[in-house]
């Protein structure tokens, strides 16, 4: 088995040719290995080099009047009276231009403000465009969410203020008459990819010709420097959309009206970071003239020191030993409170820590260590009385513990109500130390005068391994101490191990290049443009890749992509061999057409499952595996079908509608409490979490043992294998034990998937938040499917396949297992009227001459209101009601 060894070497000037790394094992005697490391074709930038900083002027403040606009003015009376220094050197080109504008500058520096300068700009210049507000993540849209609808959303401005993420969803008409979307990166993309209108011949309730996406005015992009991260592909494709679609649009209207001078974009892209050590590269990507000379050269370009914060900021780094995770974070808690009783002994901390488990074991530690000193309370500021009353009310049993010593948890798998009572807590200062997860660097805004980051690793579900967070991340966790509006100075204490600590102490000011992550999923991207008909050859493909950061970033620093050099033969090349192997791997996997033609001018288009995969979000290998998926559901089905002698036999007949023009061919009777029916739902259950949508669902360390108890307690089992009793080739990887399938997250996607159609009971409160993030994607995935096994000729006529999908939904919609009256509670769902189903008809009529099929469905449904209670009504008579 292989290991993935991550090593930081320093690197000095002149560079040399090569360094040799020697690894030795600590296990094993005499084994060693030598491995040279070449830097021939290695770059290294200026990154300190003062042409990439802006300085900041000594400006007198504009005062807020400045806008010249009394309802603008209202926004910011009761919060401040002058704009602070950059926004006042920014607000010019901000509220009297309309060039792309890309600002770093660290976190704390009112960069939301600045926004809202931008917006105000386009509304007045554009009443009815719109503004797009791209959050990174859901968390952090629902604050700005909250914020912007409580300032921008009453009078006297009353704009529609929308979000747009996983957990929400608006038709077209309130899309169109929105003023501001606030999304998430993958929604906006999802969305965008329908700016053309209908795709082909399908419409998809996400895509579903989103024309309004033409009339965007404004795209501001927050923490854009995440475009080297994980989901940076996301942003990269949503950015090289819009200037796209902006051109397009540009062009459009020249067309129709007189040709005059060269307008700007109709699209004004926004992009707000903190200090970048390449900000020509993103700023000539969004637009902004970064090559000319002049007084009009690099507008719209700012770039700040991370230095140059409103409020200062005194920064302590400490390592720790220790080759274990576990123990180094025990060691780093008397630290810890050490730290809160020197540094902030009467202000509120915040401490974040790398999952929820670390902290509750924060939280009870700092609790002993203060009890040791025998004031077991010194972090709570209010009465008992008030603090237990409020510890009653909430769910988690370790909060409601800690919180009545002063101290709050923070994490995702509290509820919605337990973190708001939390925060809370904290704002009004009745707790001093709230101890959190690094997700809430990014989500809501908390003030703190002391910071501690306690640890730099997280453990990677993916990989199965500790990793360190990105230094962005750490600035991000830092930036919450001494925010502007709440303090006048902060302190921040980083723990970290040993050897990590002169890399933080050198690399925490001086910012990495943001590079390129599009690479990764080139194949989503390319199969989107294809979609929407942006890309019909492997030329345009090339074109469009061209037109991308990606791009940019090959040319500067070709050895981290792979190509040769940065000559123009050698990039084009490098292209050209790029384009080449994502379109093969969309071919192979089903997802375009290739006409043959060798060379760039081979034409590429769309099939049903490249189609699918576009307009439900997919990973590219994803349909594929739904298709077959269908296949063996409907393989089964057929053989369930032949059977006489076990089971109870469908009752078939024939008849024909009175007056009718269409031969009825047969109706079959589907009785859904029959077993096979209860597999054909885990067949479906089984081939959904199988998919590759689940490949990152965290497997936490030793959660396989738990997976492992909870398949025992499920009546499917792990792999079908209880519920199956119909010839089914299995196919396991060789050599694949118990403990290996348990680690597997698709195999714990599937647990959890039964988990909530049984309503099992889950091990430990992480399943919690799971099984959330597992259920949230089954509608789209079942509908997924659903559309590919439609489109298969061999199951085109298999109605009972397609009853199982509505069985399947049904059960999610209703949180109702087939004959199970209990009801999912596992999302705090509250009594509701009771809705069971049966008598299922399917009616299959074929058209004459064709080789269409109508399908028409009749059940029986019974709605039971017995444990229903109007809310003014506490007592009543329970009532049914009965419909045909």
């Amino acid at each position: 088995e292989s290991t993935t060894l991550e090593l930081i070497i320093p690197v000095f000037e002149p560079l040399p040719q090569q360094y040799y790394i020697r690894i030795v094992s600590d296990n094993w005697v005499g084994c060693e290995s030598l491995i040279p490391v070449s830097f021939k074709h290695v770059l290294l930038e200026g990154l300190s080099s003062p042409t990439f900083f802006t300085n900041l002027f000594d400006l007198t403040p504009l005062p807020v009047r400045s806008l010249d606009e009394p309802r603008y003015e209202q926004l910011y009376a009761n919060r401040f009276d002058v704009f602070n220094p950059i926004q006042t050197q920014l607000f010019h080109i901000l509220y009297h231009s309309d060039v792309p504008v890309l600002l770093g500058a660290p976190t704390g520096s009112g960069k939301t403000t600045v926004a809202e300068l931008a917006l105000l700009r386009m509304k007045t210049q554009t009443p009815n465009g719109k503004c797009v507000y791209i959050a990174p993540l859901k968390s952090l849209a629902r604050e700005r969410l909250k914020e912007w609808s409580k300032r921008l959303g009453a009078p006297p401005l009353n704009w529609k203020v929308l979000e747009l993420s996983g957990d929400t969803s608006h038709d077209s008409r309130a899309l169109n008459n929105s003023d501001v979307l606030i999304c998430t990166p993958e929604k906006w993309d999802l969305i965008s990819r329908g700016w053309r209108g209908v795709s082909g011949d399908f419409v998809s309730n996400a895509s579903n010709g989103k024309k309004f996406v033409k009339e965007v005015g404004l795209l501001i992009i927050d923490e854009i420097h995440l475009l080297g991260e994980e989901r940076g592909a996301v942003l990269e494709a949503i950015i090289s959309r819009t200037r796209f679609i902006s051109q397009y649009v540009k062009a459009e209207k020249q067309t129709q009206q007189s040709k005059g001078t060269n307008s700007p974009e109709m699209t004004r892209i926004m992009g707000l970071s903190t200090a970048l050590a390449n900000p020509y590269d993103l700023a000539d990507w969004i637009g902004i003239d970064t090559e000319g000379h002049g007084v009009h050269a690099k507008k719209g370009l700012y770039n700040f020191r991370p230095s140059v914060r409103p409020v200062p900021m005194v920064v302590h780094i400490q390592g720790y030993p220790g080759k274990h995770y576990c123990p180094r974070m025990a060691t780093m808690n008397k630290p810890c409170y050490a730290a809160i009783k020197d540094l902030s002994p009467n202000k509120p901390s915040m401490i974040f820590v790398a999952s929820r488990r670390q902290t509750r074991l924060t939280a009870l530690d700092l609790i002993s260590y203060a009890a040791g000193e025998e004031n077991p309370k010194a972090f709570l500021n209010c009465d008992d009385t008030l603090i237990e009353a409020i510890a009653e009310t909430l769910n988690d049993k370790v909060l409601a513990h800690t919180i009545t010593f002063g101290i709050g948890l923070h994490h995702a798998g509290l509820t919605s109500r337990d973190r708001e009572t939390v925060e809370k807590c904290y704002l009004d200062g009745h707790i001093q130390v709230l101890i959190a997860t690094a997700t809430l660097a990014w989500g809501v805004n908390l003030p703190a005068h002391l910071v501690i980051v306690k640890g730099t690793e997280f453990f990677d579900g993916k990989l199965s391994r500790y990793v360190d967070y990105p230094v962005t991340d750490v600035l991000q966790m830092m930036g919450r101490a001494g925010r502007p509006q709440f303090d006048k100075e902060g302190v921040a204490v980083i723990m970290c191990e040993e050897s990590k600590k002169n890399f933080l102490k050198k690399f925490l000011y001086e910012p990495f290049p943001v590079e390129s992550c599009l690479e990764e999923r080139l194949c989503e991207t390319i199969n989107a443009e294809v979609s929407i008909g942006t890309i019909t050859s492997l030329s345009d493909a090339i074109g469009y890749l061209k037109w991308t950061f990606f791009a940019r970033r090959v040319k500067l620093n070709p050895s981290y992509y792979g190509a040769l050099s940065s000559s123009e033969n050698d990039v084009d090349e490098f292209f050209l061999e790029i384009i080449t192997d994502t379109v093969k791997k969309l071919h192979e996997h089903g997802c375009i057409h290739l006409d043959g033609t060798e060379g760039t001018d081979s034409l590429v288009s769309p099939t049903p499952l490249g189609t699918a995969c576009s307009n439900f979000y997919l990973n590219h290998r994803t349909p594929m595996q739904m298709l077959n998926g269908a296949r063996s559901l409907k393989s089964i089905l057929s053989q369930h079908g032949a059977e006489v002698n076990h089971g109870e036999a469908l009752a078939k007949q024939d008849f024909i509608h009175d007056g009718s023009s269409q031969r009825v061919a047969r109706m079959q009777t589907l009785a859904t409490t029959h077993e096979m029916y209860t597999y054909a739902v885990a067949k479906i259950l089984f081939s959904l979490s199988a998919t590759h949508e689940y490949d990152e669902l965290p497997v936490r360390h030793n959660e396989e043992d738990l997976n492992l108890e909870l398949s025992k307690s499920l009546p499917w089992g792990h792999d079908l294998s209880k519920v199956s009793r119909w010839k089914e080739k299995k196919k396991h990887p060789s050599g694949q034990n118990l403990f290996d399938m348990m680690s597997d997250p698709h195999t714990k996607s599937f647990l959890l998937l039964q988990a909530y159609c049984f309503k099992g009971k889950l091990p430990i409160s992480d399943y919690i938040n799971d099984m959330r993030s597992v259920v949230e994607q089954i509608p789209r995935l079942l509908a997924a499917m659903q559309y590919v096994a439609l489109d298969e000729k061999a199951s085109a006529g298999s109605f009972e396949m397609f009853t199982c999908f509505s069985l399947v939904r049904r059960i999610f919609n209703t949180g109702i297992m087939m004959n199970n009256t209990k009801r999912s509670t596992v999302f705090g769902g509250n009594a509701q009227p009771f809705v069971s189903f049966g008598g299922i008809k399917v009616e299959r009529d074929t058209k004459k001459g064709t080789n269409e099929h109508v399908g028409f469905l009749h059940f029986d449904y019974t709605i039971d209101m017995s444990e229903f209670k109007k809310p003014q009504q506490r007592r009543g008579t329970p009532t049914n009601d009965c419909a045909r």
